[in-house]
């Protein structure tokens, strides 16, 4: 049995908003083992039935079966395409897939009809309140089809017929509005009806226009919301009728009085105008629209990877803090917003404050927010159950004050909805450790709770930004937990689009920091360009090229990486770079007493870097054929390695900085002479020891410890480190009851005390990056550059502390790589791998003395163990160390 299933377009089932030619990808099923696809055939036609196929590549000998493009099509504007594969591995023949499906965007500006209308006007700027707009239109005979494309300036909720268009929220997100802006596609066909319709959204401030970043400064990107939409309507006699956005429509103001990011939603149901979205609506007193002028060319369509409700989340009790404060627990620290119910007379009102943790004394902390509100004040109608949740914010919280609300505050009434990007879960890890187990948990929860449309540092005080630093620092961790290509290859457009003109790129993504910080303390000094931070621009195309095989994020960002690399080249001094305001090892514990910064010094971690993506891109340059660039930029690594050897190396062996992050930068990035290797190690370790075992480490050193000790034959220490439970560790966080990871270590200290209010997120990804590790190394699963996204994978796991099973997987654009491993006696190990079809690997058997059970598979002895090159299959082995 052989079948080509699972198609994809673009990693997406069934996607609307394709904009260019698609890649194509399909799984192998099959019930032999070491199956290798020898050749494939791809149809693509105007229907379903495939009677009007407008492409077919025919028998085409090639293995590819992920990021496949159809030859020879021509999109046509918002239309729907069909896809089949069929295969052959060189013993069987398939039949045709399932058939897959795709529609296109409106493609070009020249497609777009409608115009961005506002039913604001100048004296609106200072304001955060909701608009409505509406029209009324007539469909006449049988509709075959309807889509509606629709973006804003601003937030958006789209209405038809009374009910809302699609399950997306905070759309159309954030990203560089001047230069990039997203719109989506919907199927509305089902919504329609025959005669009069009403079309109509509700505006918000959003990122757009609210006040954002935390210099609290408003219209970062203009004064007035406004809201795009084109219907096209399809009908059975082949005619085809669009509505539209224009002057036409009107405007009002909505119960929405207040809607901010930080602050949260004040809503007046006393003010609601009942089947406004409706035909037949009396819309006498509403008023005019306007337009606004846009640049459509900066349009894009969004496929897939939008913010959605992806999780409930009942609250668990009730309780009375010593203060007499009415607080609900939902047991997780999330981001979204809270769905309520309640009964009262009109005017009362329900006032509810977000907040993540309780103080030493059991009350609501709120001082972590700084002036973040996160507050939603909610007006009743009065008369029967009302329900409620806002509209155009989202909260960083597990706990809520309930500050006002008529009558009795019962757990039932309420509940905690997680809002976030919908990213497919694709990898898993489990282990015989509970604690470790909660640590992927609160890893995941801190990953969902930070991606909410671009990858932010924080979901709760008055920041949220995309900062680059935080970004490139999960962005592996991450890469194996969900499927962020799409995401982060929408935010990388962002980055590249936000770059100085020199290539500089900016801290924060979308930016809205630069020519704005003259008066903050620390970015005055700079707003652009600080090393592991900027170095985004290169780290996450490849993590992605990495992860998924997709050259294709290589030649897109390429311009862009070139143009980060020249920016640090063009300001080094000799091969040594340091620019301006550097973070350096940011908030590591080695810092002096109520400094950010770590100890290690900026010009270290700063060349560090500059090696470090200067060989990547070199990389790049090789794998795109740049031969040109490929020279130029290997020969710029051996000199800034070089420099790197010559600067901060003694002629005994020593580093100039005896700090654990220089040591580990070192190693990671292979900056360290062969000779002084052992030496360098040695060192980490005293370093280590001199800590009691403990890091000391902040952004830059933390995700790359436990790599540089078992990297160098130092697992059992790489575990030591990563089980240690008292502070500063991981677990003890986990030991804390966390649920999310923190951003300080000493968040919460061991006396219950909170490090300073100023910058205290309890929901921060960054140092959740040591889940890279538990993939990489715990459960062995390593990528191979030469054969990136799993065409070839090297499982290696590494088998230690004190751990008696492991059970990891990785679903690739290929299917699941699987790898569970468990102890007997402390000395014999079962390893059951599973390879997918139409992929290799090769298994490496950590520390193995003898192999018992082989699965029939040659292995060889080799440094460290045995290895054996396998096809697809499952495989269960058994060995002695």
């Amino acid at each position: 049995m052989l079948k080509a299933e699972n198609i994809t377009i673009n990693t997406l089932t069934n996607p609307w908003g394709i904009s260019e030619i698609p890649e194509i990808g399909w799984v192998l099923a099959s019930d032999k083992n070491s199956v290798m696809q020898m050749s494939y055939q791809m149809q693509v036609a105007e229907d379903p039935c495939f009677r009007r196929i407008i492409s077919d590549s025919g028998v085409v000998r090639s293995s590819d079966s992920t990021h496949v493009r159809p030859g020879g099509l021509q999109l046509a504007p918002t239309a729907s395409y069909y896809v089949r594969v069929k295969i052959s591995d060189g013993r069987e023949k398939s039949g045709w897939s399932e058939t897959a499906r795709f529609t296109t965007s409106l493609l070009s500006p020249e497609n777009w009809h409608g115009r961005f209308i506002t039913a604001e006007n100048g004296d609106d700027a200072g304001n955060s309140k909701g608009t409505l707009v509406r029209a009324e239109f007539s469909v006449s005979s049988p509709v075959v089809s309807a889509v509606v494309y629709s973006s804003a300036l601003g937030l958006y909720r789209m209405y038809l017929n009374g009910q809302k268009v699609g399950p997306d929220e905070l759309t159309p997100g954030w990203t560089s509005y001047r230069k990039h802006l997203l719109y989506q596609a919907y199927d509305v066909t089902g919504m329609l009806r025959l005669g009069k319709n009403a079309v109509g959204a509700l505006l918000g401030a959003g990122w757009y226009k609210g006040k954002m970043g935390f210099l609290g400064l408003r219209n970062n990107y203009g004064d007035r919301t406004a809201f795009l939409c084109q219907m096209e309507i399809t009908y059975r006699d082949g005619t085809r009728q669009i509505v539209s956005t224009d002057g036409s429509w009107k405007g009002s103001d909505s119960p929405v009085l207040f809607s901010e990011i930080y602050d949260g939603e004040t809503y007046d149901a006393r003010l609601e105008q009942d089947g406004w979205c409706l035909p037949g609506f009396d819309c006498g007193g509403w008023r005019p629209v306007s337009e606004v002028p846009y640049d459509f060319s900066v349009l894009t369509a969004q496929p897939g990877c939008r913010v959605r409700e992806c999780k409930s989340f009942p609250a668990q009790r009730v309780f009375r803090t010593p203060k007499g404060e009415t607080v609900l627990d939902f047991g997780q620290n999330l981001t979204g917003w809270v769905h309520f119910r309640v009964r009262g007379k009109a005017g009362d009102r329900v006032v509810l404050n977000h907040f993540e943790v309780l103080d030493r004394d059991g009350n609501a902390y709120f001082a972590n927010l700084r002036t973040a509100k996160q507050t939603v004040i909610y007006t009743l109608r009065g008369g029967a159950e009302e329900t409620f949740h806002p509209h155009f914010t989202f909260q960083g919280f597990r706990y809520v004050r309930v500050k006002e609300y008529p009558g009795d505050v019962r757990s039932e009434d309420f509940r905690a909805v997680a809002v976030h990007s919908d990213l497919k879960p694709t990898g898993s890890f489990e282990c015989s450790n509970t604690d470790l187990n909660r640590l992927q948990h609160n890893i995941i929860w801190g990953m969902k709770g930070n991606f909410v449309d671009i990858p932010t540092d924080c979901p709760q005080r008055d920041e949220r930004l995309g900062w680059t630093g935080d970004a490139q620092i999960f962005c592996r961790t991450a890469s194996f937990l969900a499927d962020t290509d799409l995401f982060f290859r929408k935010w990388l457009k962002d980055l590249a689009a936000d770059q100085t003109p020199e290539g500089g790129v900016p801290h924060v993504v979308p930016d809205i920091l630069t020519g704005k910080c003259g008066g903050d303390w620390l970015l005055s000094q700079g707003s652009h360009s600080a090393a592991a931070w900027a170095d985004a621009a290169v780290i996450l195309p490849w993590t992605l090229y990495l992860t998924y095989g997709d050259v294709e994020v290589l030649r897109k960002q390429y311009d862009s990486m070139k143009a980060w690399i020249d920016f640090m080249h063009s300001h080094a001094n000799g091969s040594v770079w340091n620019y301006k305001l550097q973070f350096g090892d940011w908030v590591a514990l080695d810092a002096q007493e109520g400094s950010y910064f770590g100890a290690t010094p900026n010009d270290l971690t700063c060349t560090a870097y500059y090696a470090y993506s200067t060989g990547l891109f070199a990389k790049i340059c090789g794998i795109l054929g740049r031969k040109d660039d490929y020279g130029k930029y290997s020969a710029l690594y051996r000199e800034i390695v070089d420099g790197f050897q010559k600067t901060f190396f003694t002629k005994d062996g020593s580093l100039t900085a005896r700090t654990q992050t220089a040591h580990i930068l070192a190693l990671y990035f292979h900056l360290t002479p062969k000779r002084f290797v052992k030496k360098t190690v040695d060192t980490l370790l005293q370093l280590l020891r001199e800590h009691d075992g403990h890091l000391v480490t902040g952004f830059v050193g933390t995700p790359y410890f436990c790599h540089a000790l078992s990297q160098n034959g130092h697992t059992e220490e790489a575990y030591k480190l990563l089980l240690k439970e008292d502070f500063p560790s991981w677990l003890y966080q986990v030991k804390a009851g966390v649920t999310t990871i923190w951003e300080h270590w000493d968040g919460i200290k061991p006396d219950g005390s909170m490090w300073s209010p100023d910058m205290n997120s309890f929901n921060h990804y960054a140092y959740g990056a040591v889940g890279e590790w538990l993939y990489r190394t715990v459960a062995g699963i390593e990528f191979d550059e030469k054969k990136p996204g799993c065409r070839h994978t090297l499982i290696a796991p590494h088998i230690g502390g004190g751990l008696t099973f492991v059970r990891a997987s990785f679903r690739s654009g290929y299917g699941p790589v699987k790898v569970e491993w468990r102890t007997e006696d402390g000395a014999d190990v079962w390893l059951h791998v599973a390879v997918p079809h139409n992929t290799t690997a090769t298994i490496m058997l950590d520390l193995a003395k003898e192999v018992t059970e082989d699965a029939g598979q040659v292995f060889t002895r080799c440094s460290g163990g045995f290895h054996a090159m396998v096809g697809s299959g499952s495989y269960q082995f058994r060995f002695t160390r």
